[in-house]
C-alpha cells in the first residue's frame, strides 16, 4: 500500500562560516521527518522557491501539509510597522508559504501548522500577531532556554485537541515570542495557556486544518500523547 506523502515547508540558512559563507541552505530539523516516518508515511521536504507552477506541482504530490516553525512573519501582511523587538524575518519564505496555503486549500489536504505554521495560517486567514508577546503585561515564559524535551507550561485544550489527546490539560514546550493577537473568522481556539495566549486553533470551515504554537515533533518520542497529533494527520492524509 502506497505511503501518504506529507510535505514539510522548509527554512533557509545562511551559512556562518567556512569556504561557503553566506550561501543559503534549505533545512528542517529531523524531529519533523521521525514523527512522520515513524508513523508510516513519507515525509518530503519543499525548498522555498519564487515561481508559482512549482509551488503547485509541490503540492499536487502532497497528501497533507505540515506549515514548520522558524522566522518571525513579516508584519507588513498584516498591515503593521515592525515594532522594535521583532526578531528575524524572511519576506521570501512569508510569500512561498502564503501561496503554499492556497494551493493546499484548492486541492483540499490537511494542513498542520506548528509555531510559525500557526502564525502564518492566522495571518492568511486575516488575523493578526502580537510581534513581541513579552511586551505585554503578567505573560508567562514561552520560550525556554534550553532543552526542547522540557515542557515547560500547561495548556488548556477543548473542542479539536479534546477529541485527539482525551484530556483537557496538557503540558508543552516553548519556543515563541510572537503569538495570535486578532484571531482569523474562520478560526476556534481549541487550546489556551494560562495567560491567555492562544497555543492552538482550528478551522470551522474546512476538513482538516489544525495549528500549535508548540513544538509536538520535538515530544512525539518522549511523550506518546503527541505522537495523536501526527497520527491524526496521516489518518486525515489516507482519506
Amino acid at each position: 500500500m502506497k505511503k501518504p506523502i506529507i510535505a514539510i515547508s522548509s527554512n533557509i540558512l545562511k551559512d556562518s562560516s567556512g569556504n561557503f559563507a553566506g550561501y543559503e541552505r534549505t533545512y528542517i530539523n529531523s524531529d519533523y521527518i521521525s514523527s512522520i516516518e515513524k508513523n508510516n508515511a513519507c515525509a518530503i521536504i519543499l525548498p522555498i522557491v519564487d515561481d508559482e507552477e512549482s509551488i503547485k506541482t509541490q503540492i499536487s504530490i502532497a497528501d497533507a501539509l505540515i506549515l514548520s516553525g522558524g522566522y518571525d512573519v513579516n508584519p507588513k501582511f498584516y498591515n503593521e510597522e515592525a515594532s522594535k523587538n521583532l526578531g528575524q524575518i524572511c519576506t521570501k519564505r512569508d510569500e512561498y508559504e502564503l501561496k503554499l496555503i492556497k494551493y493546499a486549500i484548492l486541492k483540499n489536504i490537511p494542513i498542520l501548522g506548528i509555531c510559525r505554521g500557526l502564525q502564518i495560517l492566522n495571518v492568511y486567514f486575516g488575523g493578526t500577531l502580537y510581534q513581541d508577546i513579552n511586551s505585554l503585561e503578567n505573560t508567562i515564559k514561552h520560550s525556554q532556554d534550553k532543552d526542547p524535551k522540557e515542557e515547560i507550561h500547561s495548556v488548556k485544550l477543548s473542542s479539536k485537541l479534546l477529541e485527539i489527546f482525551g484530556q483537557d490539560e496538557i503540558m508543552v514546550n516553548s519556543f515563541h515570542h510572537q503569538a495570535i493577537k486578532e484571531l482569523a473568522s474562520n478560526f476556534e481556539v481549541c487550546a489556551l495557556a494560562k495567560d491567555n495566549i492562544i497555543e492552538g486553533v482550528f478551522s470551522k470551515e474546512h476538513d482538516f486544518i489544525l495549528a500549535l504554537q508548540w513544538h509536538p515533533e520535538m515530544l512525539h518520542e518522549s511523550n506518546i500523547n503527541m505522537n495523536k497529533i501526527f497520527q491524526t494527520l496521516i489518518q486525515k492524509a489516507k482519506k
